[in-house]
C-alpha cells in the first residue's frame, strides 16, 4: 500500500484515492469525486466513455470525433 499525504487523497465510490489514479476505467482521463459516471463499481467519465459503453443508443454521435479520447474509444491512433 502506498502512502501519500492527506491533501492528496480523495474519495469516491467508497473508497479513499490518490487524487491522480481517480481514472476513467476506458480513456484514463483523471476524474474529479462526484464529477464522473459509475459501473459495476469502476469510475467512468460521463463522455464519451460512460455514453458511449452505457447510455442510450446514438449518444456517440453528439461527440465531438476531434476529440483524443474519443479515437482512443475506437481504437484510432492520431499524433497529439
Amino acid at each position: 500500500i502506498i502512502k501519500c499525504k492527506e491533501s492528496e487523497k480523495v474519495t469516491s465510490l467508497g473508497k479513499d484515492w490518490h487524487k491522480f489514479c481517480l481514472k476513467c476505467e476506458r480513456c484514463s482521463k483523471t476524474l474529479n469525486p462526484g464529477g464522473h459516471a459509475e459501473h459495476d463499481g469502476k469510475p467512468y467519465c460521463h463522455k464519451p466513455c460512460y455514453a458511449a459503453l452505457y447510455g442510450p443508443k446514438g449518444a456517440v454521435h453528439l461527440i465531438n470525433v476531434s476529440d483524443a479520447s474519443v479515437h482512443n474509444l475506437w481504437g484510432l491512433h492520431c499524433s497529439k
